[in-house]
């Protein structure tokens, strides 16, 4: 059996009973579509982190887009991320119609340099998307106070960061609003595509809950261009139940990542955990200068490594009209060559763990 980044099939054995039986519920009640289990899932999801309203969205993607949306952003206006994230972040920005402005990262967190953000500040600048990569928040304290200065929205992706702290605060309780994807890999993941949204506005509230649904607030008539973005009811009956275990998952891939920071610690260059941050480890992203090697040798072990990620949106052809090209963002680039993933999920055993770096000290010792 080959030992992989990531893998739902132990969990799923563990809970397999009480997961059908929240999915005969939602069969049985008549109702497959917004009904009792995307509300009440909405609401425990916003009290978990500390926010008064949640809006279930059929992806993160969506809980990005819908976010900005809501937030005002029009065709033009520019927001401020990095190019160190999965494409949906930059997608999102692209398809609410604003221009991306991408600033470099720290390198010794790979988080959003928040130092930077004056030199990114433009006339058309509306907001600022910060990605709460791999597990653990960018510092939001001076961030909020640039946007406060400069009135602007700060939305937070928390696709990666469920139940990370920052100051004793949960993710997604530190800016305007917050998107979440419930995308299987995830922290709390579905069997399928999911996201929120979270806000402390009832009228941003809403707002969201017409923009997911064709713009309608009533049936059948629209008050504005909408969308059809809904968190399924099965999935919102799945993450409520996975919600009550997530603290003791967290607990786990903390004492993971412990235990790799014990084994590896002379070999790779391993992550941190930032002041004043409770890393989730959603991902354990180590880097090496040799990393393609690494990756291949242990491929031939049966040990299946992930890169998050590869390549920085500023350079894809698919956003080469921002006008961005190699040398613009050197942190990034650097990083992007070296950074690989190792495994990392709760059921992850120690003797897996246990075998992982014994192969990559033996490769890279």
């Amino acid at each position: 059996m080959s030992i992989q980044v990531w893998s739902y099939l132990d969990e799923y054995r563990e809970l397999r009973e009480d997961i059908l039986a929240e999915v005969d519920k939602v069969f049985q009640s008549g109702r497959l579509i917004l009904g009792d289990s995307v509300s009440n899932f909405e609401q425990s999801m916003a009290a978990w982190c500390g926010m008064r309203y949640g809006v279930g969205v059929n992806s993160g993607t969506d809980a990005l887009f819908l976010g900005l949306k809501a937030l005002g952003i029009r065709e033009g206006d520019e927001v401020i991320t990095v190019a160190n994230t999965a494409v949906p972040t930059v997608s999102a920005i692209v398809s609410a119609g604003g221009v991306p402005r991408f600033v470099d990262i720290e390198p010794d967190t790979y988080l959003m340099d928040v130092r930077q953000l004056e030199d990114a500040l433009t006339p058309r600048t509306r907001a600022v998307l910060p990605v709460h990569l791999y597990g653990q928040c960018v510092d939001m304290q001076p961030l909020m106070a640039f946007a406060a200065k400069h009135d602007l929205k700060v939305l937070e992706d928390c696709a990666q960061s469920t139940g990370a702290l920052y100051q004793g605060k949960k993710a997604g309780s530190l800016g305007h609003m917050s998107a979440f994807s419930f995308y299987p890999t995830k922290l709390l993941g579905g069997y399928g595509d999911g996201g929120m949204v979270l806000s402390n506005e009832e009228a941003m509230s809403d707002k969201l809950k017409s923009l997911r649904m064709y713009g309608m607030k009533g049936i059948y008539y629209a008050e504005e261009h909408g969308y059809n973005s809904r968190l399924d009811e099965v999935q919102a009956a799945i993450l409520a139940l996975k919600l009550r275990y997530l603290d003791g998952w967290i607990d786990r891939r903390r004492q993971l990542a412990n235990q790799y920071q014990s084994m590896l610690g002379d070999v790779l260059k391993l992550p941190v955990e930032a002041p004043g941050n409770r890393h989730a480890w959603y991902v354990y992203v180590a880097r090496h200068p040799d990393r393609d090697r690494i990756i291949e040798e242990l491929k031939k072990k049966d040990i299946l490594l992930n890169i998050s990620y590869p390549w920085p949106i500023s350079i894809m052809r698919g956003y080469s009209h921002l006008g961005y090209g190699e040398g613009d963002l050197p942190v990034t680039e650097s990083a992007a060559k070296e950074i690989f993933s190792l495994p990392m999920y709760p059921q992850l055993t120690d003797e897996d763990q246990e075998t992982v770096c014994n192969e990559i000290r033996s490769i890279a010792g």
